[in-house]
C-alpha cells in the first residue's frame, strides 16, 4: 500500500538531529504524503520555520498563536494527522509526553492526538541509557505508541554509542509498514503465479544464450502481491534476487523447458498468472557434451524454438486470470495487442526499449496496460510502483 495522500504530522523537539528533518520531509511528500510540521520553541535553535514550511509546503506552527493573532489549534492539528511522528524526540520532549506536561504547541497536540504516534528518540548515550529515559520509552509503548530506535554511531558530544535518531529512510519504512500491516488484504485466498528473470540456453556445459533480464519486474510484482494477501508461486530464471515475504515460493530453473514444465505444475490450482519471464525463443539444437574449443574463424549453432510458454498457458487457461508482458523496439501497440488476442490473454502490460529508464536491469520501468476494451498509460516509475498499477489493474479487472 502506497502512503500517497496519507496525512503525517511531523512534531520536531529542539536536538541537534533535527536537521535530518529535512530529509525526512522531502522523503514523505515525494512518495505523495502530506506533511504538516509543527515545532518545539526549542527546535527553532536548530532548524527554520522558512527551509521546513518550504518542504512541506505547509505553514510550520511553534506557538498557540501566530504573529497574526490567529489560533493554532491543536486539536484541529491533531484530528488532520492519520500519524504523528515526533523526531527527533529529546528526553526533556519525551518526558513531558509519558507525563502530560503541556507547556508547548507540540505536547498539546499530542494529548489531543486520536491517531498512531511515532517516537524517534535522540540524546546523548548516557541520557539513551538513564532508567528514567528507558521508563519513558516503556511507557510509550505501554500508551500504545510506536518507538523507533535510536541507532548507534557517532554522537554530537563525540562519544560513540545509541542515541543517533533513525535514519529518516528507516523512519519512513516503519511507517509504510504500519499503514502496509493495516491494509486490507485485498488478495488474500488467491493463489498467483508469476514467471520472472530471463532463461539461459546451453551451448555446451560453459556457455549459453540468454537475455538481459535480471528478475527485478517479477520479483516486485512477488513482493506486492504478497503484501496484497496472495500465495505467490514465483518461477524465475537465473536471478541474484531472492524475495523477502514468506508468502513467496520460489522457484528456480535454468531453461525454457524447465521453466514450462515447473508453470504446469501448479497451473491448474492458480487463480491468477503472471508471465513477466523474459523467455529465450530459440535453443542450440544440439548441445555440446565437452567446451567448444575455438579452432575456427567462424562457428555456426543451428537454433530450434523454444516451447512458448505463454501461449501454452492461454491455449489450457480454463478459470486463470492470465496476464502476459511484450517488450517491442517498433509498432509497440500494434504488436502487444495482436499477442494479447492470439495467446488468449486477458490483459498484456507493455515496455518499449524506446523509452529511457525502461527495459531490462533498470530499477524503474513505464508501462502501457492493455485489456480487451481498455488501454491506460503510466508514468515512469519505480519497478516497486510499477508492480502495485498492475496490481491495481488486474484487482480492477477481475472485480468486474
Amino acid at each position: 500500500m502506497s502512503i500517497a495522500g496519507k496525512k503525517i504530522l511531523i512534531a520536531v523537539s529542539g536536538g541537534i538531529a533535527a536537521y535530518k528533518i529535512h530529509f525526512l520531509i522531502r522523503d514523505f511528500v515525494k512518495k505523495g504524503a502530506e506533511v504538516q510540521v509543527i515545532m518545539s520553541p526549542d527546535a527553532e535553535h536548530f532548524v527554520t520555520k522558512l527551509t521546513l514550511s518550504t518542504l512541506s509546503k505547509n505553514p510550520v506552527y511553534t506557538e498557540f498563536y501566530s504573529d497574526n493573532g490567529t489560533w493554532n489549534s491543536h486539536v484541529e492539528l491533531a484530528l488532520w494527522a492519520d500519524v504523528m511522528i515526533v523526531a527527533p524526540c529529546t528526553a526533556n520532549t519525551l518526558a513531558k509526553m509519558i507525563h502530560g506536561i503541556c507547556d508547548n504547541l507540540l505536547i498539546a497536540t499530542h494529548m489531543s492526538a486520536k491517531c498512531p504516534v511515532f517516537i524517534a528518540p535522540a540524546m546523548d548515550l548516557d541520557m539513551y541509557q538513564h532508567p528514567s529515559t528507558k521508563n519513558n520509552l516503556k511507557l510509550a509503548e505501554e500508551y500504545g505508541h510506536t518507538v523507533i530506535p535510536a541507532e548507534s554511531g557517532e554522537l554530537a558530544s563525540g562519544l560513540v554509542g545509541q542515541g543517533r535518531m533513525s535514519e529518516p529512510e528507516t523512519i519512513v519504512k516503519t511507517v509504510e509498514d504500519f499503514f502496509n500491516s493495516n491494509q486490507k488484504k485485498s488478495l488474500q485466498g488467491k493463489t498467483i503465479l508469476i514467471t520472472a528473470g530471463p532463461t539461459y540456453e546451453a551451448i555446451d556445459p560453459v556457455r549459453f544464450i540468454g537475455n538481459h533480464s535480471s528478475g527485478k519486474m517479477g520479483f516486485s510484482l512477488a513482493e506486492e502481491a504478497a503484501k496484497r494477501g496472495a500465495k505467490v508461486i514465483l518461477i524465475s530464471g537465473p536471478s541474484s534476487l531472492k524475495p523477502n515475504h514468506e508468502n513467496v515460493e520460489l522457484h528456480q530453473v535454468t531453461s525454457a523447458k524447465e521453466m514450462l514444465n515447473k508453470v504446469f505444475e501448479f497451473y491448474e490450482t492458480i487463480d491468477i498468472g503472471i508471465a513477466s519471464a523474459a523467455v529465450a525463443d530459440y535453443a542450440p539444437k544440439v548441445v555440446a557434451s565437452e567446451k567448444i574449443k575455438k579452432n575456427e574463424d567462424s562457428f555456426s549453432i543451428e537454433l530450434i524454438k523454444n516451447p512458448d510458454i505463454l501461449k501454452t498457458m492461454g491455449e489450457k487457461k480454463s478459470h486463470q486470470f492470465l496476464v502476459g508482458f511484450a517488450l517491442e523496439t517498433q509498432n509497440e501497440e500494434e504488436n502487444a495487442k495482436g499477442k494479447l488476442a492470439k495467446k488468449n490473454l486477458d490483459m498484456i502490460v507493455l515496455n518499449s526499449l524506446r523509452d529511457e529508464g525502461a527495459g531490462f536491469k533498470n530499477d524503474t520501468n513505464k508501462i502501457k496496460i492493455f485489456t480487451k476494451t481498455e488501454k491506460l498509460e503510466f508514468d515512469l516509475k519505480s519497478k516497486e510502483n510499477v508492480a502495485k498499477d498492475i496490481l491495481d489493474c488486474i484487482e480492477t479487472q477481475i472485480l468486474k
